[in-house]
This record gives structure tokens, sequence and C-alpha cells, in this order.
């Protein structure tokens, strides 16, 4: 992997890194994106499928859809990318990380500084009360499931369409995102805000700007560096360089 020598010293010297992840990132975990040839887009229209007048009309349909997608990431692990971004943290003291993923592969792996954006789709919360917790085994079942608290309907515990983003991990990603030295966008396709905005706020800020994705997006006009690899070849590779770049410290 070919790195710039301004991005090595920028590394070199890093203590305050952030990283922005998408769907991308999990992608080699065998978790469908929402785009590209494979994309849930493709096959479904979350727009009619992720909103709350949906589940209101029809909370078994959207049930039976949110099972399904809960069953494909229960059988998946974390990648090679995931695991990396542990530990590239031993060599950055502030690593965060902001994810625009709902799957808790990054919990999974041993992140421990995370920004949920979205949310995670293996919590369930409670329509009415402010029941919210790890799904639980009978939630998988055919019956939609219901609160042991006062027994309305759970949902998934994920943004929706038209549902506003949680104050706190806006506030959160915008203030690493201001004093990230170094900002990695990883996987995602920087057309969603407010996570598309991020990077930018960082640039503006002087952090050197790092793309991670096989294809262009917004972004890419922009980033002082540039990588077409997939974040499960391109993070195990990152951390080789800083082992060497540490150990000549």
């Amino acid at each position: 992997m070919a790195l710039s020598r301004k991005f090595l010293e920028r590394l070199h010297k890093a203590s305050f890194v952030t990283v922005l992840t998408g769907a991308g990132m999990s992608a080699p975990s065998g978790i469908p994106t929402f785009r590209g040839k494979d994309g849930l887009w493709n096959k479904y229209n979350a727009h009619e499928l992720a909103n709350v007048q949906a589940f209101q009309k029809n909370p078994r349909r959207i049930w039976e859809w949110y099972r399904w997608r809960r069953e494909i990431i229960r059988k998946a692990s974390p990648n090679p990318g995931h695991f990396a971004l542990v530990d590239l943290a031993k060599y950055f003291p502030d690593l965060q990380v902001i994810t625009q993923n709902v799957d808790g592969l990054h919990q999974r792996a041993g992140t421990e500084k995370i920004t949920e954006l979205h949310g995670n789709i293996m919590r369930s919360k409670c329509i009415d009360c402010t029941y919210e917790a790890a799904a639980r085994e009978a939630e998988y079942s055919t019956e939609i499931p219901r609160c042991p608290d006062c027994g309305a309907m759970l949902r998934p515990a994920v943004i929706w369409f038209g549902e506003s983003l949680p104050a706190a991990a806006i506030d959160n990603a915008q203030q690493f995102s201001a004093a990230a030295e170094i900002i990695f966008s990883i996987g995602t396709s920087s057309l969603v805000e407010p996570a598309a905005s991020l990077p930018y706020l960082a640039k503006g800020n002087g952090a050197y700007v790092v793309e991670v994705n096989p294809a262009e997006t917004p972004l890419s006009e922009i980033a002082d560096e540039r990588f077409t690899a997939g974040a499960d070849k391109f993070l195990p590779a990152l951390v080789m360089v800083m082992q060497k770049l540490r150990k000549r410290a």
C-alpha cells in the first residue's frame, strides 16, 4: 500500500483520529449495503418499510423485514477491518469511531469509543414508554414483540426516514470531527446528512481527509488521500504501517 510522504508524517504525529464508517465497512462481513448492484434498495423499497407510518399500518410486515435483516447480522462476524480499528486505537489514544451502520459489528470486534448515528438494529424500543434493550430471543419469532414493561409494541431501535437523529450523537460526531487531526471516511457514500458533512467540518479545522472507498463519491474531490481498497484490506495494512512508524519513533 503506497502512502504519500505527507500522509506518513501525519500518521506519525497524530493523536486524535476520527473514523467515519458506512455500509461498505460491513459489506465484507456479508451484510448488504443499501446502494450498489446487490443493495437492499434493489430488492426492497426501504422508504416504504423504514418509517413510522408503515409500521403503524402494517407492523407485522415491517417486523418480517427487520427479522430477516437481524438474522443476516446474527450470522455475520466482524471482518478484518473491524478488528484493525481496535488495533489502531493502540497507536491513536484519541481514536473515535462514528458509524452510520446499525449492525453493532464495531462493538462485537471490541471498539469502545463509538458513536452510532442511526441507532442499532439489534436493539428494540417501545413505541409508548422509555424501554430500550438488546433484542431478546423471543423477538425472532413470528409474533409482534411486546414491551415487557407496558405491553405496547416494540420496534427496532433505529432511526427511520422522517425521524431526527439523536442530538447527543450529532453533537459528539461534530465535536470529534472538528477535533480530528486525521479523519477517515470508510465505505460511506458521502450522500446522507449529517454524516456527509463531517469530513468537510474536519478539513475546515485542519484535518487530513482520507477516503477509503472502491467507488468515487462527492467527497473524493476534496480528500487529501484516496484509496480504492475495501476496508477489510486497507485497515489491516494501515496497522502494519503504524507498527513500522511507531517502532522508528
